[in-house]
């Protein structure tokens, strides 16, 4: 079975736009998300899921710079796009990452996909309960499974948000979510990159580890935003809508 990454990733974000190719330390933040899985020992290979638009050749340019895989699709039907993605790969299974979360762990990955494929699941994940800091989520389920989704619904947000109809839609699959340690379960952070202030933040930290140590864990990312009381106050979780929002929004829209 072939085990794969997906990250999504588009240059016209809403809130902030080309924030893929933000930097850090000298480094977009593209570039820190690849480089931190392919620290994992158990992904066979990562595919970057972006648009057919012109606006995303610089995504495509950074790929073939760094040589990492890419998949050009559809910007609005981002389960189509992952599945392909996935499919130009002959991935087997899928670890869902999008291109927001620069500090996601390839440890939690690691230990994700032992979860799945020592259980009888449909899909594994740590955000079932929000348990972690928001920026380290991480979703593996089977590439067919995800084709099984694809074929049932038509939902726009289903068709957005990748993997909701596993979790939350009508058919039932078989799910299991890892809570977070003690030591890592705080919730209220959020280290994601949305919005200039999320960037701020995100800098900061990247100051604070990443040039010290390149291989920082997300136990660190937690323990210096309890020790600093200026990123902890700049890290506290601001309301975002969620899939299940999402989904009750356009439930009776199709793409």
């Amino acid at each position: 079975m072939k085990t794969i990454a997906t990250i999504e990733a588009r240059m016209t974000s809403s809130r902030l736009p080309g924030k893929v190719l933000m930097e850090y330390c000298g480094k977009t933040n593209l570039e820190h998300i690849i480089e931190r899985l392919r620290r994992s020992r158990s992904l066979d290979d990562i595919v970057v899921a972006t648009t057919v638009n012109k606006t995303d050749n610089p995504i495509v340019e950074l790929c073939e710079k760094i040589g990492c895989k890419y998949y050009r699709g559809s910007e609005d039907d981002v389960l189509l796009r992952v599945l392909e993605a996935a499919q130009s790969v002959q991935g087997d299974l899928i670890v869902e990452i999008t291109g927001d979360c620069p500090m996601i762990d390839y440890r939690h990955i690691d230990y994700l996909i032992d979860l799945y494929n020592k259980n009888d699941v449909d899909y594994v994940s740590n955000i079932l309960e929000r348990t972690f800091p928001r920026g380290f989520d991480t979703q593996v389920f089977s590439t067919q499974t995800l084709l099984d989704v694809s074929k049932k619904t038509t939902n726009k947000a289903d068709r957005e948000h990748v993997s909701l109809y596993i979790y939350a839609g009508e058919t039932p699959y078989k799910l299991l979510n890892w809570e977070a340690p003690k030591e890592i379960r705080h919730p209220e952070f959020e280290v994601t990159l949305d919005t200039k202030e999320d960037y701020l933040l995100l800098n900061r930290i990247y100051d604070e580890l990443y040039c010290k140590n390149n291989d920082f864990a997300a136990i660190d990312v937690v323990n210096l935003l309890l020790n600093n009381k200026e990123l902890n106050k700049m890290a506290q979780a601001k309301y975002r809508k969620n899939g299940f929002e999402e989904r009750a929004k356009f439930k009776n829209e199709n793409i």
